[in-house]
């Protein structure tokens, strides 16, 4: 497991370039045959991918979790962005497709990872909460994710946020989550961009080829900065950093919050003429 200790609002201002990279940015994902694991100090969320081939993935156990097993006191949200696969979870199996969700509940102890072909691996992505009680474990497939179309072509913004664990469609402690995919030839996502007071949110980029990436904007609107962001990479944000991004193409990213309500509308939106 690896671990990501992120900067104060005072500090991030005199940082580098490589020391923001370290702060806010978990990479090293999606490795083949591999789990891996990322522990932020931002509300306690952990970051992880698992592409499983011939062979299932398990989630491990560490000890700096202080628990018999994974989920004994977490919840976890995952999307797929890879090929077919299936997710086993004490005993039931879901059929995980490419950008299907599985929400799985505190107290879920077998949990396991499968590829329908390990030559065309699922590549799952998930992002773990604590969670203060047990809800069902839950399926959501693509097309049953809540569909909100936004932005135009002119604004280079033409967007589609698929909201699929959410209120209304998946009982969670505090995980909120879900992925918006750009039209071709838009770039922009989250622009005018906003904070959450209220709870923190990651962004995992893909649908980038390896000459592309997305220049992720982030910081308080007088002091912005930006992170050059590849396939498969995610950027943390604290409550007190807008996040926004540009990508060289169009692209694909998930993103996750948790914290103190789980309301999709509660953002504090950032003045464009502040941003700096």
């Amino acid at each position: 497991m690896e671990f990501l200790y992120t900067a104060d609002r005072n500090s991030y201002r005199r940082m580098t370039t490589s020391e923001l990279r370290e702060s806010y940015m978990v990479d090293g994902t999606f490795v083949p045959g591999e789990v891996t694991l990322c522990y932020t100090d931002i509300d306690r969320a952990i970051v992880g991918s698992a592409v499983p081939l011939a062979d299932p993935l398990t989630l491990p156990i560490h000890k700096e979790l202080a628990s018999d097993f994974f989920a004994q006191r977490r919840e976890i949200g995952v999307v797929n962005i890879g090929a077919a696969g299936e997710i086993e979870v004490d005993g039931e199996t879901y059929a995980v497709e490419n950008r299907d969700s599985l929400y799985i509940g505190r107290g879920s102890r077998d949990i396991e990872f499968r590829s329908a072909s390990a030559d065309d691996p699922a590549k799952f992505h998930f992002v773990s909460y604590p969670a203060h009680t047990a809800y069902p474990t839950k399926l959501v497939k693509k097309a049953e994710a809540n569909r909100l179309e936004l932005g135009s072509l002119e604004q280079s913004n033409e967007r589609v946020i698929h909201q699929s664990i959410r209120p209304g469609i998946v009982e969670t402690c505090q995980i909120v989550m879900g992925f918006t995919q750009l039209s071709p030839g838009s770039v922009w996502n989250t622009m005018p961009p906003h904070t959450h007071r209220r709870r923190t949110e990651i962004y995992t980029y893909f649908d980038l080829d390896e000459d592309s990436n997305v220049f992720h904007f982030m910081g308080e609107p007088d002091e912005m900065r930006a992170l050059v962001v590849r396939n498969g990479e995610s950027v943390v944000s604290p409550t007190w950093s807008m996040h926004s991004g540009a990508g060289t193409r169009a692209y694909t990213f998930i993103w996750s919050m948790g914290g103190e309500n789980q309301e999709f509308e509660d953002m504090d939106h950032i003045d464009m003429k502040t941003l700096r």
